[in-house]
């Protein structure tokens, strides 16, 4: 069995993605802190032909519940700061604009799209988590990237082809 400190390094950045798309920037570490602090406790009795990653995902995802209600239960701030797409182009900071285009999905497409394109989990193992079917939450991950498509805008730094030096394709 691998240290747990090897687990957290393979799998810790892909967590962080997957709690990033379903909770947003700032619920995010939290839920991340708390998925860990949960495996490390866990880890020992987990047999060793786990999926390990499948199961830090159903850990994040039930932290990610725990987070989004007691979010729920807070009062909303008065004043917040506006969040700021990222223009660094590094891929730990977060976009906005992506936040807010996958906020706006329902929640069962938001979390098949991260579960299944951030995390890479197959539909199986979605729908283990969700208790559903494997074709809605194919079905699921299909919508919410139909939706994305149509309602992010994607980075803005750069125009798009046809908008360059006044070409029209």
């Amino acid at each position: 069995m691998q240290p747990f400190e090897q687990i957290v390094t393979d799998h810790g950045p892909m967590v962080l993605r997957v709690c990033r798309a379903v909770l947003g920037p700032q619920d995010a570490e939290d839920a991340w802190s708390e998925t860990f602090v949960s495996a490390m406790k866990a880890y020992p009795d987990l047999p060793s032909d786990a999926n390990v990653e499948a199961w830090l995902v159903t850990i994040a995802h039930r932290k990610a519940i725990d987070v989004a209600r007691a979010a729920a239960r807070r009062p909303a701030p008065v004043e917040e700061l506006p969040e700021r797409p990222s223009r660094t182009g590094r891929p730990e900071d977060w976009d906005g604009d992506l936040w807010r285009a996958l906020k706006a999905l329902p929640a069962r497409q938001r979390q098949a799209v991260a579960y299944h394109y951030l995390a890479g989990l197959p539909y199986k193992e979605i729908a283990a988590l969700y208790g559903g079917s494997t074709d809605a939450a194919r079905r699921a991950a299909a919508d919410g990237i139909k939706t994305l498509r149509t309602t992010y805008p994607g980075p803005t730094d750069h125009p798009a082809p046809t908008e360059q030096r006044g070409v029209a394709r």
